[in-house]
């Protein structure tokens, strides 16, 4: 299902203090240490919303983002997400498949900075992985680094578009498109390869900046609804603006 664009207005205000193939080994296409196995997309215990307190020396700084979605949109997602309670799945929630889906896209996008792709086997379809794979390893280093998005420092989700299908062989799957803003500290040019612009967020007073940039990413989450069907959700795109493209 191909990812649809979407009109969205972004609001960023800034407080500032003044002071594929099983077996295969392609472990020569690592960047970096691989990272930890991806946990199931099912919101853990642990998870938690974006919080500008999290270390000592960042304390006194915040960052709101509010996202004001087209509300047809709004309401379209939201008659979808009712129909996969009625018709698929009574225990549906979007705040439980939200939260899990936050954590999923904050490990892989981790993994895919550090060219990681053996553990993305079974948490991205192949095709999906195989399109990223090379885009991942022509980046350069400073644009791989900004793919990772710190579970803390994704500021804003929303989803972008719902699916509900069937195939010829009368099996029953939902996709969800979501959308994220996430900041990092990557050095990245000004300029951008078409020439749109990259927000960036500026904490502290001119003498002592900690300046972060604000990106967006777009994953689609599948599951299969089958019945007999182990219920899991998979990755089947991956976009990050002007930096997977």
């Amino acid at each position: 299902m191909a990812l649809v664009g979407r009109r969205w207005s972004l609001v960023l205000l800034s407080l500032a203090r003044p002071h594929q193939h099983p077996g295969a080994v392609r472990t020569a296409k690592r960047c970096l240490t691989p990272s930890s196995q991806l946990p199931a997309l099912r919101p853990l215990p642990w998870a938690r919303s974006y919080s500008s307190e999290r270390e000592p020396r960042q304390r006194g700084k915040k960052v709101v983002v509010v996202g004001i979605p087209n509300p047809f949109t709004w309401a379209r997602t939201r008659m979808y997400f009712f129909l996969i309670r009625a018709y698929f799945d009574q225990d549906f929630t979007f705040d439980e498949f939200s939260a899990g889906a936050k954590q999923a896209f904050s490990q892989v996008s981790k993994m895919l900075s550090e060219c990681n792709f053996d553990e993305l086997k079974e948490l991205v379809s192949k095709e999906a992985l195989e399109e990223v794979e090379e885009k991942c390893l022509a980046l350069p280093v400073n644009r791989r680094e900004a793919l990772a998005a710190d579970l803390d420092e994704i500021m804003y989700s929303t989803p972008g578009d719902v699916g509900i299908y069937y195939d010829n062989q009368g099996r029953k799957f939902v996709s969800i498109i979501m959308r994220y803003w996430y900041l990092t500290d990557a050095e990245l040019p000004d300029e951008t390869p078409e020439g749109t612009k990259v927000f960036q967020v500026v904490f502290g007073d001119e003498s002592s900046k900690d300046s972060k940039r604000l990106l967006t990413a777009n994953y689609e989450f599948r599951r299969e609804f089958t019945q007999g069907v182990e219920p899991d959700w998979i990755i089947t795109r991956i976009q990050h603006s002007k930096l997977l493209e």
